[in-house]
């Protein structure tokens, strides 16, 4: 942290503008700092102008997602002068050895690393100072959120135990830290005591959610609960039922227990979603990957989750042109798209990402080969999830309206 000498107080409301990149999980991340920075008193702004210093929460984890968070430090700092930067990227080694932020802009005012909201209170504090009796009350009791009122992110731990070998979560964010069950489903109630119609349910890996503790008991409203997907899910489905809202999970790995929770979705409870990263099918791609499971047990996962609920989404995401990944691999995973049914695919040209085991396997494809790749998968997908779709054509479901355009000559609602 630098040096500078403490800024003498002041009776002017002190205004930080703030800046959020990255995923859902960085979301919720600001999203904490926010709300303490509003219980504190201080007002907060998504601009620089104006703002007495600025916040920016980076991402590290491929190498775009570092350029921008970069040249956003050094827009902040051209735009304001005073800037704190946390965040994925703050956690990321440079070339010279040190701290990646700190080399690339060593006139920032302190660096973090991800989940640190204590830590950048404290860089808030030393260089602008809080005003005194803040009205906390006026702070929502679900928080300042950065989506629209309609929805909301709930993380319910920190981390990775997996080493894939084309990701560097854990370099940054460490081991699986689950979060006390008790004060997950308390901000559960909160938002959706404060209007959210759908949670997202985010993680590193949701399905571990628990496996550091040893699934223990933890307590909500004087009740038992474990801390244990099953029972989480079980326990925000309860809580949504008397709103109408909608629980949707993300970032479910294939595990067997993950069984258990398809009756819910086939009862209502929870949403008949899953967003499962599968990244490949063929066992030699998974391997060289460190993935957890194999193809043809996500197929048989796949239909025995369909066989329980047949109103079931499943949504994954695949990496195409993966270090040594051969035309018949590439093939073996357009043919698992086509027989898993998946309703809604997405796709990324392998990247190399700075400090990822991947980069040193042989066989690098070509850029040109792993966008065709790509392409060819997307095309694929897309006709897979026409397919799915078209099922649907004539049945009556409840859903979400995000938005509604105005009214007009060119339609509306």
């Amino acid at each position: 942290m630098s040096e500078l000498a403490v800024a003498a107080p002041t009776t002017v409301t002190p205004k930080v503008g703030f800046v959020s990149l990255g995923c859902p999980k960085a979301l919720t991340d600001s999203e904490l700092i926010l709300t303490q920075l509003s219980a504190e008193g201080y007002s907060t702004s998504k601009t620089f102008e104006g703002a007495d210093l600025v916040i920016v929460n980076t991402c590290g984890f491929i190498d775009d997602a570092v350029r921008e968070s970069l040249d956003t430090i050094g827009e902040a700092l051209s735009a304001n002068g005073k800037v704190i930067v946390t965040g994925c990227l703050g956690a990321r080694t440079g070339e010279a050895g040190g701290n990646m932020v700190r080399e690339m802009h060593p006139s920032v005012l302190a660096v973090t690393g991800p989940h640190a909201t204590q830590e950048v209170m404290d860089a808030v504090h030393m260089h602008l100072p809080k005003p005194h009796d803040p009205f906390t009350d006026l702070v929502p009791a679900a928080g300042i959120k950065l989506t629209p009122k309609h929805y909301a992110y709930l993380k319910i731990s920190e981390g990775c135990n997996h080493r894939c070998t084309f990701c560097i979560i854990p370099s940054m964010r460490g081991d699986l830290v689950s979060r006390p069950i008790g004060d997950v489903l308390k901000e559960a109630r909160a938002l959706f005591e404060g209007g959210v119609k759908e949670l997202l349910v985010v993680s590193q890996d949701t399905s571990a959610y628990g496996v550091d503790v040893k699934y223990r008991t933890g307590f909500f409203d004087g009740r038992p609960v474990r801390t244990r997907m099953l029972d989480l899910v079980q326990a925000l489905g309860d809580l949504a039922e008397p709103f109408g809202a909608w629980v949707r999970l993300h970032y479910v790995y294939p595990y067997p227990h993950v069984d258990e929770i398809i009756p819910l979705m086939a009862r209502g409870l929870v949403l008949p979603y899953l967003d499962v990263p599968f990244q490949h099918s063929h066992p030699e791609v998974l391997r060289r990957m460190k993935r957890p499971a194999s193809g043809e047990k996500n197929l048989e996962r796949i239909a025995r989750w369909r066989e329980m609920c047949p109103e079931i989404v499943v949504r994954s995401t695949f990496i195409a042109g993966f270090p040594g990944e051969t035309e018949e691999e590439f093939q073996h995973l357009l043919e698992f798209v086509r027989e898993a049914q998946i309703d809604r695919a997405g796709c990324f040209a392998y990247s190399p990402v700075t400090g990822a085991a991947a980069n040193e396997l042989p066989g690098m494809l070509p850029q040109e080969v792993r966008e065709e790749r790509r392409a060819r998968f997307m095309a694929v997908a897309e006709e897979v999830s026409a397919a799915r779709l078209q099922r649907r054509v004539g049945a009556t479901m409840q859903v979400l309206v995000d938005s509604a355009p105005a009214l007009g000559r060119k339609g509306g609602l």
